[in-house]
């Protein structure tokens, strides 16, 4: 028994002793992976004539980068985004040049491909042989910043590259052109919608294929051309548009919009402007944002870096402050390249000729696997897309005996003009409206909507751009973008770009504020085609009341906008939703909530749920089985169908309502009542059998995904920020509700789409302008400030823009 006892004790103490080694080695990582914050270092790069950077960060982890020169402070933006974001930044470079597969398998080979036949380094790689002036100073700064950290600073790497055993590697300046054509992907995506109607013509006449992407409420289709007769005409058989479309990396996902309005200083209480902003995007850990503060000579500005980007993209300088929202204009347009009949290599030009195209081998690197060649090519048009399918002699199939295809885009941010990086750093240094504006002319990519404001005289002013490439189509272009355009054809090519002032804009209006929410920002009278893909006015329709609520505004009555869950697109909506739930008795306990229910889509309001439950199950029934596979695709994953959804029951169209799977004749009555119960069954299943315990927020969560953890379900909790949160996706608060089940969540109501920050400026007293982003400062899982604002942006809260009060921690970079 002794003897037993012995062992015991010394199986104890071992596995103690073991616990311990672990505990300190971990504990000594943390510290070796956590940024040095304070001190003195002595780094390599730093610009010529700049004695020292200093890095003061606040007690939120913001960053205020202090230099003698403009590029000093690059170099030190640089830098502070490598200590924080390293990870992030890795991520973002192997976006832009098509090299995940290298780091993650062939999982991301598919994705590789379409960004490697999409050419989107080679197009960085020509944007900076033409960056000149300012912007290759920048550029240059940043990334000698970056690298200094790389080179002597990086004591352990980020816990990612430990997992995946990789390193990083050296940041170029074509990367960070790389990531700005990125960003501007992810705020396109007309091409998914001329695949849709491509993929539709299959299925649907003319007519409904209208009903189910109508224009925009108050407008005309955009053309009288029958859509499904004219796929026909060309013999096109629509087979590989969902490999593309799975390889794509994601773009043009409805509800991916944003906020922002200004209001004049005749219309605050400080007599000065206030603007708001808070821009919808997809959600990630760590956030797509990092807040930092620049000061140097003639630059003193604070807001929303992008890490990667030597500049503050969204925030407020001295004098003047701005925010964007997505314009959405059509500038990506699709061909189909017709190939020559025994020659694949060449595809037909207008006027009957044939044209080869341009050529070039691809080698992707995969981990674990053999390496990948890829043949890609390049039509007069622009890429061809489809080469990221096999064999490259596919595209779009023809019909059997017919012509074969191939995809290729036109694309304004492909184009060699690195106009959007030395717009955004001369937005950095504008002293008033009338400057920034005109600065806005050189902006190319993505298209925004800009309000600005300053403090100039005695009120101040307030203005709207929407600067951006704009390309021109001939007035006999009878498809205006809706499908794929014959590319042998050439009154489908573009015919120039829109003169830069004739973008829309505005400055002081008479009511007293600006605002835009994705809607149509052009009066009907507008001579220019811009897109006719306006993202539905609920949200703007909304900020219009709540601005015209009150004389006069203060930055907390922005803030109250900003929390806003009323949906406005739940209004003609909510007949249905009451007529279906009369009399059901597993609903009885809220009956009189339903009866008083206005739309508010607030996180403790069961009936909320109970709404939002209703109407996925009846836009499926509606919807599924007349698009047969498309609702099981990418399209029904980025779109929400809910203006076609409202025509229907407007209609009470019963093509739409009876099911092609029943016997039955099934009318929109019965369907809404069938949709009820499938709902009402789902969340007593999910929250229980007593509904007045249900909760929106229990069910509505907001992930921020990690790349690529949050796909390991081991690592996820510890990669990933989920928190509870109120709203929808026509909310001011807009927190996406997508139609089908996200990866990871089977109960398909988790939001990866919503406000990626929110920020509130204050003209007259910019100590009390305010931000916060979705989850906080630091790319490190096991920093304090990982997470540490997720709760505040879920709740609507902020942090000091400028300077936080408390001591801070202070860095200072020295020459070696």
């Amino acid at each position: 028994m002794a003897g037993r006892r012995r062992v015991w004790i010394w199986a104890a103490w071992s596995l103690a002793a073991v616990v311990l080694v672990l505990l300190a080695f971990a504990a000594g990582y943390r510290e070796l992976a956590l940024p040095v914050d304070s001190g003195r270092l002595r780094v390599q790069g730093l610009p010529q004539g700049v004695p020292e950077v200093e890095i003061e960060r606040d007690r939120n982890g913001i960053p205020t980068i202090r230099a003698g020169s403009a590029e000093g402070a690059w170099f030190g933006l640089g830098f502070a985004h490598a200590q924080d974001r390293l990870w992030q930044m890795e991520t973002h470079r192997r976006i832009g040049a098509g090299r995940l597969a290298e780091a993650f398998g062939p999982a991301a080979v598919d994705n590789d491909r379409f960004l490697r036949a999409l050419g989107v380094r080679q197009a960085a790689a020509r944007q900076w042989e033409k960056t000149q002036g300012e912007g290759r100073q920048a550029l240059l700064a940043y990334t000698a910043g970056v690298n200094a950290y790389l080179s002597d600073h990086l004591r352990a790497r980020p816990p990612e590259f430990l997992l995946l055993g990789l390193r990083p590697q050296r940041w170029d300046p074509v990367d960070s052109l790389a990531w700005m054509i990125m960003m501007a992907w992810d705020l396109g995506g007309n091409w998914t919608s001329e695949l849709l109607r491509l993929r539709l013509a299959d299925r649907l006449d003319n007519d409904r294929l209208w009903q189910l992407l109508p224009p925009y409420p108050g407008d005309k289709p955009l053309t009288a051309v029958d859509l499904p007769q004219r796929v026909r005409e060309w013999q096109v058989s629509s087979n590989l548009v969902d490999k593309v479309m799975a390889a794509a990396p994601e773009s043009g996902v409805e509800g991916v919009g944003s906020n922002n309005w200004v209001v004049s200083g005749a219309r605050s209480q400080t007599g000065k402007p206030l603007l708001a902003n808070d821009p919808h995007l997809k959600l990630s850990a760590p956030a797509l944002w990092y807040f930092a503060r620049l000061e140097a000579p003639g630059l003193k500005v604070a807001g929303a870096t992008l890490p990667g980007l030597p500049l503050v993209v969204l925030g407020q300088n001295e004098q003047v402050a701005w925010g964007f929202t997505n314009t959405g204009p059509d500038v990506q347009d699709l061909y189909l390249e017709r190939l020559h009949p025994d020659d694949p290599e060449r595809y037909e030009t207008p006027g009957g000729g044939w044209a080869r195209f341009e050529t070039r081998e691809e080698v992707i690197q995969v981990r674990g696997a053999a390496p990948v060649t890829l043949q890609v090519r390049r039509s007069r048009h622009g890429p061809v897309i489809s080469d990221a399918g096999l064999p490259v002699t596919a595209g779009l199939d023809g019909r059997k005996g017919g012509p074969r295809y191939a995809i290729a885009m036109r694309w304004t941010a492909l184009e060699p003009d690195p106009g959007s990086l030395v717009a955004g750093l001369r937005f950095n240094r504008a002293r008033s409206v009338e400057e920034f504006m005109a600065a806005a002319e050189s902006h190319t990519a993505p298209m925004q909507n800009i309000v600005v404001a300053d403090a100039l005289g005695e009120q101040g002013h307030i203005g709207f751009v929407a600067p951006g490439r704009i390309p021109l189509r001939r007035e006999d272009n009878d498809l205006r973008g809706l499908l794929p355009a014959p590319g042998w054809e050439a009154r489908y090519d573009w015919a120039g770009w829109l003169d830069p002032q004739a973008t829309p804009r505005e400055r002081d209006p008479q009511r007293g504020w600006i605002a835009t929410a994705n809607q149509k920002v052009v009066p009907d009278d507008y001579p220019h085609f811009l897109t006719s893909e306006w993202t539905l006015p609920y949200r703007q329709q909304r900020i219009e009341q709540l601005l015209q609520a009150r004389p006069k505004h203060d930055l907390d009555s922005l803030a109250s906008i900003q929390r806003d869950d009323l949906s406005l697109a739940a209004l003609p909506l909510l007949p249905w939703f009451r007529a279906a739930a009369a009399g059901d008795p597993a609903v009885v306990a809220l009956a009189e909530a339903i009866k008083r229910f206005e739309g508010r889509m607030s996180g403790e309001d069961p009936v909320a749920a109970l709404f939002q439950a209703w109407v996925r199950a009846l836009t499926e029934a509606v919807l599924a089985d007349d698009l047969g596979p498309l609702w099981n695709s990418q399209f029904s994953e980025r779109r929400q169908f809910r203006d076609a959804l409202e025509g229907v029951l407007a209609r009470q169209d019963s093509r739409w309502c009876d099911l092609q799977t029943t016997s039955q004749r099934e009318d929109c009555d019965l369907i809404a009542r069938q949709a009820f119960q499938t709902a009402v069954t789902q969340l007593q299943q999910r929250l229980g059998p007593d509904p007045r315990s249900w909760r929106w927020d229990e069910l509505h969560l907001a992930r921020s995904e990690h790349r690529p953890f949050s796909k390991v379900s081991a690592l996820a909790r510890w990669f990933e920020v989920r928190v509870p949160t109120a709203g929808d996706s026509y909310t001011v608060n807009a927190t996406r509700v997508s139609l089908r089940a996200l990866p990871g969540d089977a109960d398909n109501y988790l939001s990866d789409h919503g406000p990626s920050l929110r920020a509130l400026y204050d003209l007259k007293d910019p100590a009390k302008s305010r931000v916060i982003q979705s989850t906080g400062q630091s790319g490190l899982p096991f920093s304090p400030h990982y997470r540490d604002m997720a709760r505040n942006w879920a709740q609507v809260r902020y942090v000091p823009l400028w300077a936080a009060p408390g001591p801070g921690r202070s860095l200072t970079l020295a020459p070696r």
